[in-house]
């Protein structure tokens, strides 16, 4: 029988080690089918976070098709995605490095199609006809301008000769061409507005010198958000639609839209990168999508001639896009027990078969927490979401009486979702004693358009008010240990994690990774994309000057009293260093205990192995710190300023 040791919350040791999530952790992403091929993009952290193309057949192991002087990643709205297309004889990806696009056919090297390194290219698709590329792109030689976007024809047979096909709006998205060649449908909008608070679903002819004529909007405006435009085998027009609350698919019909399938579930997800895919065809009449539902995953048949829905049951719980060929669905999935993965699954027995894992190291289930979806009043009465994680290990057991320290985290976006996929990063936390709240605040996608719309002009409060709630709720049911409870997030979640920080006093720690402290630099640092998304978050022109002194943290950061670590990449342009290092700056002045870790050659979010592993152990030394526990990790110290409290750990550290 296995004794399990007693050991204190936060000192439990660990099968999941930082080195080895950092190590073997590859992002997956873009799936797609092309004949009998599966084709995907996996990060590699191990290589500095270059992003490979590769490919496996039906019982073939995975070959890389790109080698390692090539980065498949796209810069268009900064964000990427819709980085390769595939044809029958080649492959043609957009290349980080220099933002050209390449094409390359089997067993050669590849060859530029592009010239200009100021053009950036994504969402590419295939104009077979015509022996060219349709695309969107973004134009950053207008110096001292902002970018322009427009859709782009690329030849693929006379490198650099191009083709605009559209323009005038300030953005543009998903151009899709009728399987005849004839018709083509895209996406656009324009600022302020963000693509899932509304844009615009266009339809344009095709013309015998590939021109495009006739162009007319179908449906779409400033209160509809549109996505995912898709034509049937037989050349029918089908687009995802929030126009009931909830993103549904429609076909089209003339000028009107016929719901296939309504539901109060969501077939579609924000637009923050591009290619990204819940629906495709098996044949003319039969759909295979995935929805989310109660912020659970699921898979269907939906046959389009009457809306007969038939579910295809799998054990992931967690889908973020998907593949459809004639006889199976590639999808990017997840459990509470299994990592992501390119998972194939045949239509006809919804057999799985895995391509890739994101992570080689998949701990036994002993040592695993799994998540609990929970429910709980937040401001004003309104019911707010979260996954609670309890501490999980195979090996401990704490103290009677003991409560364990808590982390309350959440996405990023702000506008992202926190699904129940196995993630190591987490489970770091919960193996080692650590309580995590993973909070789908208000706001968040996966809950329909009015839970997406808590969010408008109140971001900073909403978001912040549902962690606060979540974390105060777990601690009267005597879940966790309210005197060690902290908040971490990254990004936008670094600026929920710093608002709850400044306004309020729940929280005994915090840690923001690379999180907006100002926001008028943000607006005055970001890029195009998100350049007018304070307007729709926070306040208009007119009141801006005066909201953004009452919600930026820096104004208020005289009322943070707990010690904080601060994380961040030196190259970041989405959240500037300058973000992070004048709120450790105004923390100094006052004396609160603070710690600053930056990463040169980083940019939003860490990819490069060593500085993965150094943030996750640093993150855990400044806990050890802070609550007063020895951590069970050989760790290398981080310096905090201003941090007096003494412990087993100091004398180890030689503090």
């Amino acid at each position: 029988m296995h004794t399990k040791i007693a050991a204190p919350f936060g000192t439990w040791k660990s099968p999941i080690s930082a080195q080895a999530i950092a190590a073997g952790s590859k992002s997956l992403s873009s799936v797609r089918i092309h004949g009998e091929k599966t084709f995907w993009l996996e990060g590699l952290a191990a290589q500095s976070g270059r992003v490979a193309l590769v490919a496996a057949g039906r019982g073939q192991s995975p070959q890389a098709i790109t080698d390692a002087t090539v980065n498949v990643r796209s810069r268009v709205h900064e964000y990427g995605g819709g980085a390769f297309q595939v044809t029958d004889d080649a492959v043609y990806f957009s290349n980080f490095s220099d933002n050209l696009v390449y094409s390359q056919r089997l067993g050669e090297t590849a060859q530029p199609i592009t010239h200009n390194s100021l053009l950036r290219h994504a969402d590419f698709c295939v104009d077979a006809s015509r022996h060219r590329l349709i695309a969107v792109q973004e134009d950053h030689t207008l110096a001292g301008r902002e970018a322009a976007n427009r859709l782009v024809s690329l030849s693929m047979v006379e490198p650099g000769v191009s083709m605009v096909l559209a323009e005038g709006y300030d953005f543009y998205a998903a151009p899709r061409l009728s399987p005849d060649g004839r018709q083509l449908a895209w996406l656009c909008w324009n600022h302020p507005l963000m693509p899932w608070d509304g844009c615009e679903f266009w339809l344009g002819d095709v013309d015998s010198d590939g021109a495009i004529s006739n162009a007319r909007s179908l449906a779409g405006g400033p209160a509809e958000s549109m996505c995912q435009p898709t034509w049937s085998p037989i050349g029918d027009l089908f687009v995802v639609s929030d126009r009931t609350g909830w993103w549904n698919i429609y076909r089209v019909c003339g000028a009107a839209l016929q719901p296939i399938c309504p539901m109060n579930v969501e077939f579609g997800q924000p637009h923050w990168v591009f290619g990204r895919s819940m629906f495709g065809f098996s044949d003319a009449h039969q759909l295979v999508a995935t929805y989310i539902e109660n912020g659970i995953s699921k898979l269907t048949r939906i046959d389009v001639r009457n809306g007969a829905r038939t579910p295809i049951e799998t054990n992931y719980t967690d889908i973020q896009e998907i593949a459809v060929g004639h006889d199976c669905v590639v999808a990017l999935a997840a459990s509470s027990t299994l990592p992501m993965q390119v998972l194939r699954i045949d239509l006809a027995g919804a057999q799985c078969t895995p391509f890739a894992h994101s992570t080689d190291v998949i701990p036994e289930q002993p040592y695993l927490s799994t998540p609990q979806g929970i429910g709980f009043e937040s401001a004003g009465g309104r019911l707010a979401h979260a996954l609670f994680y309890p501490p999980a290990n195979a090996d401990y057991v704490a103290p009677a009486d003991a409560l364990p320290p808590l982390i309350v985290t959440s996405h990023g976006g702000p506008t992202g979702m926190a699904g129940n996929g196995l993630r190591l990063g987490l489970q770091y936390w919960t193996s080692r004693g650590f309580a995590v709240l993973d909070v789908n605040y208000g706001g968040s996608a996966g809950f329909g358009r009015a839970y997406r719309a808590l969010l408008k002009e109140r971001w900073g409060i909403v978001d912040v008010e549902d962690c606060v709630a979540g974390a105060q709720y777990l601690a009267q049911r005597g879940w966790v240990d309210r005197e060690r409870m902290a908040i971490r997030g990254g990004s936008a979640s670094g600026f929920t994690t710093l608002c709850a920080l400044a306004f309020h006093h729940v929280f005994k720690a915090g840690a923001s990774h690379y999180g907006v402290s100002d926001l008028a630099a943000l607006d005055a640092d970001t890029h195009k994309f998100e350049s007018h998304y304070t307007t729709q978050l926070v306040a208009g022109p007119l009141e801006r000057e005066k909201v953004y002194q009452q919600r930026s943290p820096l104004a208020h950061a005289h009322n943070i009293a707990c010690p904080m670590i601060f994380f961040q990449g030196l190259d970041d342009k989405v959240v500037p260093p300058a973000q992070s290092e004048v709120m450790v700056q105004a923390l100094k002045a006052r004396g609160v205990p603070v710690a600053y870790v930056a990463f040169p050659g980083e940019g939003h979010g860490f990819r490069k192995a060593g500085n993965i592993q150094r943030a996750l152990e640093a993150e855990l030394y400044f806990y050890g710190r802070v609550f007063g526990f020895t951590p069970a990790d050989p760790l290398e110290p981080v310096e905090i300023q201003g941090l007096y409290v003494h412990s087993a750990q100091d004398h180890e550290a030689g503090l």
